[in-house]
Parts: structure tokens; sequence; C-alpha cells
């Protein structure tokens, strides 16, 4: 880009802003505000529906309710693994070239939303329908595997279009980084989580026989409530938000599909980072709340100091910012919290399986307590960084090949992630039975040995067999110079384009600006 280039940009867009890579003042990044007040409130709705379930006791309900069996959930996960990876690629090349009125993604969201909801609801209703039946019952295993092939297919097409979309509904990434940032604070504030900790409540009640509820009208109650709502507060977001960043337009083939993954490199050290993290043998941790400690609000209580911190911690994103670089933020974030399970996982194994501390709630408590404290204060960067990150590698593949392939690189990503859990998903169910965990046994019941096994592998098994995962980190280097470079390019190239297909004159003059496009000839680099 030429001097005179910025300068007519700078005289343009005006205003100046603060280039959070670097700490300083930037004239060459936009000051601009495109997300009106309706569309930012229903981004809010929408993050909060994202956590605005149960899923943290849907083990609970498949190992106690629905009584599957774990060899089974092991082979049909290999198999519905392969077929979510064949029907990704297919979904992906589809999505990415698509171009409509209502633009690339919003259509298969909107046709899908509503109707994948109502389908999901009868995954609650399993254990109605299958009641008192065995874990092996042939009618029950058929019926989980037809309903989940089913809600995967169409749940593809919903999530790689909604990542998609995530990034386009505005150009400007200091935006972009505002409305994420706002969104999970405002989640913490309305209580996200509610359902969740109130789930909690009234299982341990039951479970204790305090309230005589049925367990199984508990969590159909429960879980048609959230996905309702759920759904309601996500179809608002997409019924009023706009996609704002030029698809290129012509639509690229598969082959620049895969360039635009092959050459880059944000998204492939973000894969290789998710894929090494993958190998993290786990287990939720509200197992070993309910299992070992005998209640699921202990999760809760241990949760209340470190509450206010969390929300505290979004504003230690700025001032990191002026002194680290997003690698250095992305690697903090990732070697605390690592840290801080290791220290939970090596006190409460003093004493071995059969005299543990793990066992100890008056010492484990506090210690998780402690431990919800100290991993809370970058619980800020956690949230905004990594979907930073992500964005801007959606810009960098157009600022790269002069084109945008979200939601092929978004294939290529959850590939090689779902690959992987194909694997790892069987594997953890396997392991369930061989360190002998019985399904439907009265709460604190185990054996010493399982109960061992299901706190390690909520606390310190994770971090150490996932360990690998923060060494991509270390080369990221979408930072600084190179980034305000990025984004100076794209804005100019957009607007250059913009003011082309305006002056067209006719439809071969519009191809002709197509094929520019992708060679990015509207500005001189």
């Amino acid at each position: 880009m030429s001097e005179n280039t910025n300068v007519a940009y700078e005289e343009q867009n005006g205003g100046i802003v603060i280039d959070y890579e670097k700490g300083v003042k930037n004239p060459l990044l936009r000051n601009r505000r495109y997300v009106g007040n309706k569309e930012r409130i229903g981004y809010l709705l929408n993050d909060v529906s994202g956590s605005f379930n149960i899923d943290k006791y849907k083990d609970r309900f498949i190992y106690d309710i629905v009584k599957l069996d774990f060899d089974f959930l092991a082979i049909f996960g290999l198999f519905s693994g392969l077929w979510d990876v064949l029907n990704d690629t297919f979904i992906g090349v589809l999505v990415d070239r698509t171009r409509t009125r209502w633009g690339k993604f919003k259509p298969y969201i909107l046709l899908g939303k509503i109707p994948l909801t109502l389908l999901g609801l009868w995954y609650w209703f399993m254990p109605v329908v299958f009641e008192n039946t065995s874990a092996d019952f042939a009618p029950k295993l058929m019926f989980y595997a037809i309903f989940s092939i089913i809600c995967e297919t169409a749940g593809t097409f919903t999530a790689i279009a909604g990542t998609g979309f995530m990034s386009t509904i505005t150009p400007d990434p200091i935006e972009r980084t505002s409305l994420i940032t706002m969104a999970k604070l405002f989640s913490g504030f309305v209580g996200e989580k509610l359902p969740e900790l109130a789930f909690g409540l009234l299982l341990d009640l039951v479970n204790n026989q305090v309230v005589q509820w049925d367990r199984t009208n508990l969590f159909l109650g429960f879980g048609i409530f959230t996905a309702l709502a759920g759904c309601a507060m996500s179809f608002y977001f997409i019924c009023v938000t706009k996609e704002r960043v030029t698809q290129s337009i012509e639509k690229p083939s598969i082959v620049q599909g895969l360039k635009a993954i092959l050459n880059n490199r944000p998204i492939m050290l973000y894969t290789l980072s998710e894929f090494l993290q993958g190998f993290a043998v786990s287990k939720s941790r509200i197992n070993y709340y309910i299992d070992v400690l005998g209640s699921a609000t202990y999760q809760t209580l241990v949760g209340i100091p470190a509450s206010p911190v969390s929300t505290i911690s979004y504003a230690f994103i700025a001032p990191l910012r002026k002194r680290l670089s997003t690698k250095a933020i992305w690697i903090l974030e990732d070697v605390w919290t690592d840290a801080c399970w290791l220290m939970v996982f090596g006190i409460g194994s003093l004493g071995g399986a059969e005299k543990g501390l793990y066992k100890n709630k008056w010492v484990m408590l506090p210690l998780m307590a402690i431990e919800e404290v100290l991993e809370m204060c970058v619980y800020g960067l956690r949230n905004v960084i990594p979907d930073e990150i992500l964005n801007e590698a959606m810009d960098y593949c157009e600022w790269k090949n002069g084109y945008r392939a979200e939601a092929m690189t978004g294939v290529a990503r959850d590939l090689v992630k779902k690959l992987q859990s194909i694997v790892m998903g069987s594997i953890q169910n396997f392991i369930m039975k061989r360190i002998g965990y019985v399904q439907g046994l009265k709460i604190g019941t185990q054996a010493d040995t399982t109960k061992w096994w299901i706190f390690a592998m909520g606390t310190g098994i994770p971090v150490i067999t996932g360990a690998l995962g923060v060494i991509p980190k270390f080369f990221h280097n979408l930072n600084g110079e190179t980034r305000d470079r990025m984004y100076r390019e794209l804005f100019a190239r957009r607007e250059a384009m913009r003011n082309a297909i305006e002056q067209a004159k006719d439809a071969d003059e519009v191809a002709k600006i197509a094929k520019a496009q992708i060679n990015k000839e509207y500005v001189s680099e």
C-alpha cells in the first residue's frame, strides 16, 4: 500500500483509536461503530444461550438415567465420529459456495435453529420411552444411534454457519473484540449458568431424598426449558443481525478452499494446539463432586469466592495488552490454569487411593475454592483471546488469498478435533468401565480405586496428557506490525472493491472485478 493511499484512507475514515496490539495510538485503524443497539442486545443474548443448559450433567443422564452400556457408547462413538467427518467436508464446501440476498451463513442458521431444537427435545424423553430397560436393550441403543446421527448432521449446518457468521458481523477488529468482551461480562452478570446451578442443587436434594421428586422428570423439565429458552435467545440474534464483511463475488473452488487452509499459519497453529490438547484424558469434575465428595452443590459453593474475580479479570486484558503480545497472553492463560490444577491433583493425591486427601471434603473444598480464585484471574483472557485469534485468522485468509473461506477453515479445524475425539471418546468410555464405575449406584458408594480415578481424571491427568498443546502457541506470529498492515490493506482493498462494483456498467465488468478481487489487484502492495 502506498503512502498516499494511507493518507487518503485516514482522511476518509478519520478518528484515532488505540491499537491494543501495540498499546499506542494508530490513526490507520478505524474508529467506527457498525453494530447497532438491537444487534448488540442480540449478541449478548446469543452468548448467554451458549451456556444456558445443563450439559454438564449429560454424562450423569446417559450413565444413570438412560443407562446406556459403556462398550456400546465407545463403539458407536467410532462410527458416529467417522460419519461426522464425512458430512463436515461436504457441508463446509456447500456453505462456502453459498451466496444469497440474506448472506452466506444466515439462511442455514435461520432454517435450522428451530427444527433442530424441536428435534433435540426427544433426547430428554429417552428414559420415558425406554423406562425400566437394561443398558444393552437393543431398541434403546438403536433409537439413540439414529437420533444422534440425525441431530449431528443437522447441527453441523448450524454450527459451521454460526462460526462463520460471528466473524462477519463487523469488519472492525477493535469493535469485534469489544463485542466479545462485553458479551462475556454480560453473561457472567446475568447468570448464564443459573440453570446449571439450580439443577445441581435440586439433584442433590433428590439424591439425598430431601425432596421426593423423580430424577427422570427433573432432567426432562430442565432439559426442555433450557433448550427452548436458549433457542429463543439465539434466534433473536440471528433475526436482527447482518453480515457486514463482504464475501468475494466469485465463489471459491474446493482447491481454493484447501489453499486457504494450508497457507493460513494462525489457523494451522491454533488447530495444532487444539489437537495436542485433545489427547487429554478427562471426565467432568461434576462426577468427582457427586461420586467422591457426595454433592453437586459443592461445586457451586467453591465457586462463590471466585465469582467476583472472574468479572474483575476482564479489566486485566487492556493493561496486559500494553505489555504483552497476543501470543504471550495466550501462553500465560494456558500455563497458569494448568499449574493451578496440578497443585490440586498433587495435594489431593497425598495418602494414596484408600486414605488420600482427595476424599476429605474439609481439605478439598477450601483447596478447590483457592484454585477457583487463582484460575479465575485469567478467566477474561481465556474467554476473549482465543475468539479474537480465530476471527483474525479469518481476516488473514482474506488478506492472503483475496477471498474468505470461513466454513472450510472451520471444517478443517473441526476435522482434526473430531478425528481425534472419535478415538479419545471411545478410550474414555472404555476407561470408565475398566476403573470399575458401576452405573446407577447410590452416590458415594463407588470403590476407593474408582473414586481416585474419577478425581484424577478431573484434575491432574487432563493437564499431563494434554500438556503439549502449549507448544504451537509459541509460534503464533500475527502480532504487531504484521497485524496492523493486514488491517490497513484489508480496509483499503474492500473500499476499492465496493467503489469498482458501484461504477461497473454490466455483468462482464463485474466478472472482471471478481477475478481482480481474488488476485488482490485493487490496492498496490
